[in-house]
């Protein structure tokens, strides 16, 4: 063995936003695969937005990472050793390995790839979490019909993306949010959405009434502070809000809260409209995968669905990349190339 194998461990639990010494790159031996094994070479990493709940000692969906531990995320690796008899070395998977360059595997729970019939970074996007979390949070919670207006926050992302151009497909006018003009632009020009607001500007909520002049009967929320102040008071009678994310509340110290409360102005609300608000985890709609993977491939051949990458290479580099994906840097699926795929 060689000590080859770079890590990303959690250093420290941020206090506020992450800081690069809350993170600590570390390197071991790479190991060898025992009996019904295999040896994985990480090629790409996905980074999400999740994984800032999973720095924090809190209860939550899932266990926090240790401190000490590999920073855990979505991979796309290659088989580069096997005693495992379902895979043979230069096979591609779908893993979830972690911020690291090597990993071993029992098999479970990976999935082979393709690299012919769809590029192996897309399986960390368009094709992957993400575009899933899009597909069946939309599909199953917001229900969108044609005629109605669905609105999106952090539409340029690789779920906001997502789910807009799919409620497009279903006949729904989509209106995305998004920040700065590049964005907007990509939201507008090139995924055809009907309407894009920047919510950095001034008049921002003013923006998104006009783009909504009939209310808004869908709101996929990623995002909540002000651009939920904005949304929330256009909410039509029964509207369906799926929450996927709270992007600009997970720096948060715990008991922290900005404003005043908000709690029986929404509650009050929820009882008028008969509005349904519920939030979800992509794993729990996981008996819609298959169709997920037969409507998204079939989407994207015809051009119903474009995507973006912002690729940045280096495992080096994820600490900063993943602090600038919580302050809205990265445009598009944030991926860290860690290793050639050949």
């Amino acid at each position: 063995m060689t000590f080859e194998n770079t890590q990303v461990l959690l250093a420290s639990r941020p206090d506020g936003k992450p800081k690069p010494d809350d993170f600590e790159i570390g390197h071991s031996a790479i190991p060898e695969p025992a009996a019904g094994q295999i040896l994985l070479k990480i090629l790409y990493l996905s980074l999400d937005p999740y994984m800032r709940g999973r720095m924090n000692a809190g209860k939550s969906y899932a266990k926090p990472v240790e401190i000490g531990s590999v920073m855990e995320g979505g991979t796309v690796a290659r088989v580069v050793r096997s005693r495992h008899p379902d895979f043979a070395e230069g096979d591609f998977v779908l893993s979830h390995s972690g911020w690291q360059s090597y990993a071993l595997s029992d098999g479970v729970g990976l999935r082979k790839l393709d690299p012919q019939a769809a590029p192996l970074t897309t399986a960390l996007g368009v094709l992957g979490m993400p575009g899933f979390t899009a597909y069946s949070g939309l599909l199953t919670i917001g229900k969108p019909k044609a005629g109605e207006t669905v609105v999106v926050a952090a539409a340029s992302g690789a779920v906001g993306s997502a789910v807009g151009q799919i409620a497009r497909i279903k006949g729904a006018r989509a209106v995305g949010i998004a920040g700065g003009a590049s964005k907007c632009a990509f939201v507008r020009d090139e995924l055809g959405f009907d309407a894009v607001i920047d919510h950095r500007a001034a008049d921002f909520a003013e923006q998104l009434a006009t783009a909504c002049p009939g209310g808004i009967d869908v709101y996929f929320e990623n995002v909540g502070g002000h651009v939920w102040d904005a949304v929330f008071p256009l909410l039509n009678d029964f509207a369906r809000v799926p929450v996927c994310g709270l992007i600009a509340q997970y720096n948060s110290r715990p008991g922290e809260q900005t404003g005043g409360d908000r709690l029986p102005t929404v509650m009050r609300d929820v009882l008028s409209k008969s509005l349904s608000i519920r939030g979800f985890i992509q794993r729990e709609f996981v008996d819609q995968r298959p169709d997920f993977y037969r409507e998204m491939a079939a989407w994207i051949s015809a051009g119903k669905v474009r995507y973006q990458e912002d690729i940045v290479d280096g495992l080096e580099n994820a600490p900063t990349a993943f602090i600038g994906l919580l302050e809205g840097r990265n445009f598009g699926k944030l991926v860290i190339r860690v290793a050639d795929e050949a």
